[in-house]
Parts: C-alpha cells; structure tokens; sequence
C-alpha cells in the first residue's frame, strides 16, 4: 500500500511518498486472495475494494496518515514495509545529491543493500510501479530543475492514486538541495544508514522489553486479589497493624517482587486502633481492604495477589 518516487542529480534530489494505509481483518488466505486483486489492478476504486472485501469476508480500514518519507540532514528517507507474522520486513531509499543506498531490512538486520547515483527510483507493488513510471515517462523533460520534478511527482502521485485505491490522493514531498561532492554525499548517506539502522534497533529492543513489561503486567494482574480473606491481625501497636496472611496470599511490590509471603507478617497503617483487635479478620470487599468486624480501613504500601 505503498507509492514513493525519489528523483537524485547532480544539483539535488526529491522524494514524494502517498500517506495511504489499509488495515486487512479476517482469515489469511482471503486476505492474500483480496490483495492479490488489489494490487493486479482488478480492483481501481475504494468502492470496489469495500466490495471484494465483504465478498471475501475480510474487515478492511483505510487511513491516509502514513510518513512514509523523512528528512535527516541533507538526507531524504523513504521506507515501505511489510508484516509477517513474525516479522517486519522494511526497504528503504536513502538519497542526497548524486548519490543514493537502497537497503532491505527483515527486523533491525540489513538484508541487501545497492547503491547507485542518479536516477529515479520507484517504491510500490508492481501495478503502482508500472502507472507511476509510465506517468513519469509522459511527463519528462530533457532539461528539468528540482522544483519542476516536484511537480510533476505530484502529478503523477494524483494520477496513479486515480487507477487503485492502493494509492491515496494526499502525498508528503521533500526537496533538497545540498552542495556536496560525490566522495563526501556517498559517505553521508553511508554514515545516515548506520546511524538511522542502529536507532531502529533501539527503538525495537525498547519496545520488545515494552512488550514483556506490558505482558507481565497483563498476567499478574490477573493474580490481584479484588475480593475475600487476607489474613488475621496478630498485633496493634500505635497506628500500625501487623498481620499474618492468608495461604495463597503474598504481597508485592509495584515490580510485581514477593515482599511477604504468605504466613508472613506484613505491616499496614489503620486511622482508628480502636476499631481493630487482635484476632480480626482482614478483608477486601467492595474494593476496600478493611477490618471485616468494624469495616475500619487498612492502609497498605503493597499488591495483594494470589502466590503460585
């Protein structure tokens, strides 16, 4: 659901990249029949494609908020990507004056990478490629600046976007006009490629330990207590309570750490000592952990779970 157009010279370069993005709900072998469909051109219009979708009995959702395109220095960047089941499979242009890298990423991990210097380069599915570089083919001229290559991007960006919905209408466009040898560009964007990849593998690291953390989280609270005994108060001493939990009850820290283990003792805070005697009952109901006799409530600094 891609369409990115970079065009590198020798006075400069120009990428305009399309925002769509469609989201494909329902069984995989309907999904692949319905984007084969949609990206041999049988399927030109929006409507149509909401049509062959409830056909297939697939849930589609279109957005046109994609970035597909960025800037960094005087570097531009455009990235399509895919996603498998286990992976994320990304390829990317990195252009500047004269010069260009494109690389293939599956993760973080660089796949393949060429190089080259002018050109025009075209990202999309084979349907998209072959509208756009006709368009583009219409539209040349022998002697063209960077401005007028913008131009005519946008023009054929509108056009395709008019011959499949895999296109939108809205595009994102960045002109650059760096002055920079051919030795110093080719190290810039190789410099740009070690740099822009190494943050991605940050950037995945972080949110693969987001996604244990956000796991864990989701499992253990699952063991919270939200209601039922916890245990016997042993002592009253000043505003402080001890008291001995329950079998199957620890407390734990906000890190989800035993601080107590069940038949241990675990202090907690009460307003009233008068309403709490030794033998009480500790308990969690309607949400409160209170005194069950006097229904006085207990102030506690850990979580209340069920052990193993």
């Amino acid at each position: 659901m891609s369409l990115i157009i970079t065009y590198i010279g020798s006075k400069g370069c120009v990428i305009v990249g399309d925002k769509r993005r469609i989201g494909f709900y329902g069984p995989e072998q309907a999904r692949e029949r319905l984007e084969e469909e949609l990206y041999s051109g049988k399927i030109n219009t929006s409507e149509k494609l909401f049509k062959k979708a409830d056909e297939h009995g697939i849930t589609i959702k279109i957005s046109d908020d994609a970035k597909k395109i960025r800037e960094r220095d005087d570097v531009v960047i455009g990235e399509v990507r895919s996603k498998t089941t286990l992976e994320t499979k990304r390829k990317r242009i990195y252009a500047t004056t004269g010069t260009y890298s494109m690389i293939e990423l599956l993760g973080s991990d660089v796949q393949t990478m060429k190089s080259g210097e002018s050109a025009i380069i075209v990202f999309g599915n084979k349907y998209t490629q072959k509208l756009a570089e006709k368009s583009v083919n219409k539209f040349w001229k022998s002697k063209i600046n960077l401005l007028e290559v913008g131009k005519i991007f946008e023009t054929v960006m509108e056009q395709v976007a008019l011959e499949t919905p895999s296109v939108s209408p809205e595009h994102d466009m960045i002109i650059k006009y760096p002055k920079i040898g051919l030795k110093s560009a080719k190290e810039l964007v190789r410099k740009t490629i070690i740099q822009d990849v190494k943050e991605l593998s940050m950037w995945r690291d972080k949110l693969r330990e987001n996604m244990v953390t956000t796991s864990k989280n989701i499992q253990m609270a699952s063991k919270i207590i939200i209601t039922g005994d916890i245990g016997t108060v042993d002592y009253v001493k000043d505003n402080e309570i001890g008291i001995i939990l329950n079998k199957g009850i620890e407390a734990l820290n906000k890190d989800w750490e035993v601080m107590v283990k069940p038949s241990e003792i675990i202090r907690m805070t009460i307003e009233d000592i008068s309403n709490v005697s030794k033998g009480d009952l500790a308990v969690i109901e309607n949400e409160n952990l209170c005194i069950k006799r006097t229904k006085e409530l207990l102030n506690c600094e850990f979580i209340l779970c069920k052990s193993e």
